[in-house]
């Protein structure tokens, strides 16, 4: 139950005190600076996306893993 209220605890300030990234490289920084700020907020949440979606697979893979892995001992 302490795990749980720690991780809860956690969870809850990391995101309440995220802060913005950018994760655009220098040309794809130019050539959203030339369509505007809209469309630039939009290439950059797509490209936040893309790289978080495979962290989270392995994640969950390895949560899996160690769950069966707890069980046999």
């Amino acid at each position: 139950m302490k795990k749980l209220r720690l991780t809860l605890l956690f969870l809850i300030v990391f995101f309440l005190f995220q802060s913005s990234v950018n994760a655009q490289c220098s040309i794809c920084s130019k050539t959203a600076m030339q369509m505007g700020s809209k469309p630039a907020q939009g290439l950059n949440e797509g490209i936040l996306y893309l790289m978080a979606v495979p962290y989270l697979a392995i994640g969950v893979v390895a949560f899996k893993w160690w769950q069966n892995e707890k069980r046999k001992a």
